[in-house]
């Protein structure tokens, strides 16, 4: 019989202890039948109710069950079990023993799997089946969780988990992937291997290893299983580090033992850093050969140290040291074990072969969990640069804050006892931050692009830094910051000659020359003297590294001195250092950028207030024309299409203007001091430049054209008074501050302006000088509208403004067309009162072409010296051949482009205003008009008029012959033209002869044009008329000259 505690169920675990003791004779009296009885002690166990767990009976009370009743409980081989909750003992009864249920659970197991099926915990299931259970202090998972998980396993939430749950552990032990096997329990666990036969040890031992992914736990796990293979008393295992020409060996775990906890010998690799490079010692020789090597007398073999038992007092005999490799046969470490416990007095060929064994799964345990290191490592420093990031980008405008923040960071990041950052004089003022600020990106080269290189101390003597770059004037500090331990606080100073000719000074200098990064791991002995001091602590190891900015321009170095632990710096905080100098720079940079922009700020505020004053028209110029009588419109022509200016004054121009806001009756609807407009007439005017066309005169003819259409044309009618004013204010200012060039050269020559405005380049710096007018108080015209009306009334000029722009013309141009097809007449609309008053603008900016032909003749020839002075420019600065309209070597062409430049853009825009609004139908036919001057301009330049050079065309059309093809010389005579004392020259011979040389057939080339172009300035006497005469042959003779040129 079995004696439990009432309605629970039992789990008794291996930890349990118990004993068991004789039934009272009461209670053995009560007994059905002789069958002898086991008490057992009710315990916890996860998975019951609240109800469950808490009754329990007294340890007196129990109850009698059957034992074939299946309630069967698991007892282990060891007759003591401790229980979970409390410590009882009880007494084995006489009858029933350990063999008896043994034989009974063997000859009917369907008993035990009937029960563990029933009653048996989730926890009791898993942990007979080898599954490891979480620990008490990590977080459990319930049914729904794990499922939960399984669901989530396409976002990565179990490799998120690891990570989280590593991250979260302190010690390596709760890192174990299998933390049911702890090694406070390593005596139990032996003696259950021990029972194992050898294949399944060893498979067993294999699958404790192959998913562990600490690598200390996983160390430790292979030097103790090494042990209960291989039965050594101790063992030790090297891990290979350094760079492939500079290998070596670092003791990760020494001297372990099966009964060495994990953390103890964790802490003692730390106490006691050994390092073994390949090729020296028993270890080394191992890493470096491959070999196997099994000494039986270790003090005879002369590769043994014996420096540490002479230390520790422990007597080596035996050693066995092996290679551990990956799978491409690289070293990755080394295992050795020494001496044996059973006596034996060697490692023989079966440990030799097990030993081999199982270290080639031992090194893919290893590299999966360096691997595994490598990318935690990886995963805290994207953090921690990040956390920096985040610290650096959020102090911008405090450099002396910013380097603060990045030394606390970097002493953090690295464990270092001190750090100090040097910045340089890289000409980095005001001047040369604006540089960078509007340079184009993209022009970096491939050489400021290179990586830095690293050398460690041993690649590079003192000496080199002393000779080659103490005296560098060129790498001057500016400022230096230090923090250390000591104070916590930063120190900031300008270095002094001295300061900076000590070692730390040296050192800084030639990593800002040479663009280096310097790990010096032992300073005294690479300076060759005594320990340089820095303050009360002596400077072991330094790591200086340049910080750059975005250009890969060094503008510092930073210094670190001294690890914590006394070591030196790795090849680790080298990458780690040079990602967080990347972040330094970048900060620093920016915040140096801010400061100059800052002062570049408050001097362009200087210089726009300067600007401002000069900008505005004087008190006395103000004065006198506000006190002068303005004339009517009619006698300025202001109301008619063919407004001429060029008989005004500078004086009448500005009186002008001002007549066209009193016509319009501007000034009393939206109170205009009078003072005030005459003011800003006269700054307007004062900031057009002196360029050849585009100058105020033109801004006027523009204003002009907009007051003729809006009143003569009748468009005042779709406009209101707002608009009207907007519309006059943007055509004087549409061209304010014009440079002579337009908006393709600004981009060419990568302006400041270009790059300001991407788009409409000239236009928006027009508008932009408005408003710097407009934002005087001396200069405000608007400034007694309310905010609503100012708002609409800078939108009508800025949009007016950017539509004088063709580029911006021809976008909206067929949404116009449109509009008028459809038969539109309501144009109130905001979208289309834009469309209507953008086209509006176009056609006074291009208004010139309707003017009268000997105006439109005059003013042609200003925009064509215009643009052949850009083509001058494109030339110089640019080395470029400029387009056919600016080139001056092609200037005979450009009637013709006139006549392209009419049917493309004027005559399409007049037609379908004077289509749609009858009253401007004079800019039409103006137009209609000076484009049949222009054609026939261009057939007679064909003929080898040069057009441009001369005002009018009532000047002689000279014809040149020659007999002789390869020296031709011409001979100039009169066309149609001769002179008033001149009547021996009929007008219709003359008129015959130019018609025959037109019927030719054949265009005159560029060099005879040119040549008869210089004829035309000099004046035929009439002896040359009467040579010219007899000269002149037959019309078989012109029409061979015809050939022949």
């Amino acid at each position: 019989m079995v004696q439990v505690s009432q309605n629970d169920n039992i789990e008794v675990f291996k930890t349990m202890k118990i004993s068991t003791k004789p039934m009272s004779s009461k209670a053995s009296e009560q007994s059905e039948s002789p069958e002898e009885t086991v008490t057992v002690i009710p315990c916890k166990y996860p998975g019951k109710t609240k109800t469950q767990e808490e009754s329990k009976l007294p340890l007196s009370s129990s109850i009698k069950t059957d034992i074939k009743d299946s309630e069967i409980v698991r007892i282990c081989r060891s007759k003591r079990i401790t229980c979970q909750d409390t410590i009882h003992e009880y007494d084995e009864d006489d009858g029933l023993t350990m063999e008896k249920v043994g034989r009974y659970l063997e000859a009917h197991p369907e008993a035990a799997e009937a029960w563990l099926r029933e009653n048996a915990s989730l926890e009791l299931r898993q942990r007979l089946q080898g599954v490891a259970l979480p620990q008490p202090n990590s977080p459990t998972r319930s049914i729904h969780q794990e499922e939960n998980l399984l669901s989530r396993s396409k976002r990565n939430s179990v490799t998120s988990d690891l990570f989280q749950s590593w991250l979260a552990s302190s010690s390596p032990a709760k890192r174990s992937r299998s933390p049911s096997r702890t090694y406070s329990s390593l005596v139990g666990r032996r003696e259950e291997l021990n029972r194992l036969d050898e294949s399944d040890l060893f498979m067993e031992l294999i699958r404790d290893v192959a998913n562990e992914l600490d690598i200390n736990v996983l160390c430790h796990k292979i030097l103790v299983n090494v042990g209960l293979l291989t039965h050594a008393d101790r063992g030790s295992l090297f891990l290979a580090k350094g760079p492939f020409d500079d290998r070596y060996l670092v003791a990760k775990l020494f001297d372990v033992t099966q009964d060495t906890e994990l953390e103890e010998a964790v802490q003692r690799a730390k106490n006691e850093e050994i390092k073994i490079p390949f090729g020296v010692g028993i270890a080394g020789y191992v890493a470096q050969t491959k070999e196997i090597i099994n000494i039986k007398d270790a003090y005879k073999d002369p590769r043994f140290n014996s420096s540490i038992d002479m230390r520790t007092g422990y007597k080596t005999t035996l050693i066995l040291s092996m290679p551990i490799s990956n799978y491409e046969g690289d070293v990755i470490g080394v295992a050795q074990i020494i001496n044996k416990t059973n006596g034996s007095n060697e490692f023989t060929d079966r440990d030799v072969e097990v030993f081999q064994r199982y270290l080639t799964f031992c090194g893919i345990g290893i590299q999966n969990a360096q691997l595994f290191e490598l990318s935690v490592q990886e995963y805290r420093r994207n953090q921690i640069l990040l956390n920096l990031a985040r610290n650096i980008f959020e102090e911008q405008n405090n450099l002396e804050c910013l380097v603060t923040k990045i030394m606390t960071e970097a002493k953090e990041l690295l464990k270092c006892a001190r750090c100090a950052v040097y910045l340089l004089d890289l000409d980095c003022g005001e001047a040369g931050h604006l540089e960078k600020i509007v340079e184009r990106p993209g022009k970096s080269t491939q050489e400021s692009r290179k990586p830095l290189s690293r050398r460690e101390s041993n690649n590079i003597e003192m000496e080199d830094i002393f000779t080659q770059h103490a005296l560098n004037d060129h790498n001057k500090f500016t400022t230096i910051f230090e923090m250390d331990n000591e104070t916590q606080e930063a120190k900031v100073y300008r270095p002094s000659g001295n300061e900076l000719s000590t070692p730390l000074g040296q050192i800084a200098k030639y990593v800002a020359a040479t663009g280096q990064i310097l790990n010096i791991g032992d300073v005294a002995t690479w300076l060759k003297k005594d320990v340089v001091q820095s303050g009360s602590e002596p400077i072991k190891s330094i790591l200086c590294m340049p910080i750059v900015n975005g250009q890969r321009t060094v503008i510092g170095v930073a210094q670190l001195i001294n690890k914590d632990n006394g070591t030196s710096f790795t090849d680790s905080d080298v990458s780690i250092f040079e990602a967080f100098a990347i972040f330094c720079g970048l900060g620093i940079h920016n915040t140096q950028m801010y400061e100059s922009a800052c002062k570049l700020m408050a001097k362009q505020k200087v210089a726009l207030e300067c600007l401002s004053y000069h900008a505005t028209a004087s008190n006395d110029d103000t004065l006198k024309l506000t006190s002068e009588p303005i004339p009517s419109a009619e006698s300025f022509n202001l109301y008619s299409f063919t407004f001429i200016d060029f008989d005004l004054t500078d004086e009448d121009t500005c009186r002008a203007t001002i007549r066209m806001f009193k016509q319009c009756d501007l000034i009393g609807k939206f109170h205009i001091p009078y003072e005030v407009l005459c003011r800003w007439v006269l700054s307007v005017k004062k900031n057009y430049r002196p360029v050849k066309y585009h100058n105020w005169r033109h801004a006027l003819n523009v204003a002009q054209t907009m007051f003729a259409m809006l009143k003569t044309g009748k468009m005042e009618q779709f406009m209101t008074d707002l608009e009207i004013l907007g519309l006059l204010v943007a055509c004087l200012c549409h061209d304010l501050d014009h440079r002579g060039t337009n908006n393709a050269f600004q981009t060419k020559t990568e302006s400041p302006l270009a790059i300001l405005y991407s788009t409409s380049t000239m236009e928006h710096h027009h508008f932009d000088q408005c408003v710097m007018i407009l934002n005087s108080d001396s200069n405000n015209i608007f400034q007694n509208l309310s905010m609503e009306d100012y708002r609409k009334v800078m939108k009508v000029v800025e949009s007016a403004i950017l539509s004088t722009d063709l580029a911006v013309y021809f976008k909206k141009k067929n949404k116009f067309m449109e509009l008028i097809d459809e038969g539109e007449f309501d144009w109130q609309s905001e979208e289309k009162k834009e469309l209507l008053c953008g086209m509006m603008m176009t056609a006074c900016d291009v208004s010139a072409i309707a003017k009268p032909w000997e105006v439109q003749h005059r003013v042609a020839k200003l925009v064509a010296d215009e643009f052949f002075d850009q083509g001058d420019l494109e030339r110089l600065q640019l080395n470029q051949q400029p387009v056919a309209m600016m080139d001056r070597e092609r200037k005979d062409e450009l009637p013709q482009m006139q006549v392209g430049f009419i049917d493309v853009i004027c005559i399409p825009l007049y037609k379908v205003l004077a289509d749609t609004f009858p009253w401007i139908m004079p800019l039409y036919e103006g137009t209609m008009e000076n484009r049949k001057h222009w054609q026939d301009l261009a057939e007679k330049v064909e003929m080898g008029l040069t057009w441009i050079d001369r005002d009018t065309i009532d000047d002689p059309v000279e014809e040149f012959v020659s007999y002789e093809p390869k020296d031709i010389e011409f001979t100039v005579t009169t066309l149609n033209c001769a002179h008033s004392d001149r009547k021996d020259v009929p007008e219709k011979s003359a008129l015959g002869r130019f018609a025959s040389l037109r019927k030719g057939g054949r265009t005159l080339s560029k060099g005879v044009r040119h040549r008869i172009s210089r004829s035309l300035y000099a004046r035929s006497t009439p002896e040359d008329a009467a040579k010219s005469k007899a000269l002149i042959p037959d019309r078989k003779s012109r029409n061979k000259l015809c050939l022949l040129i």
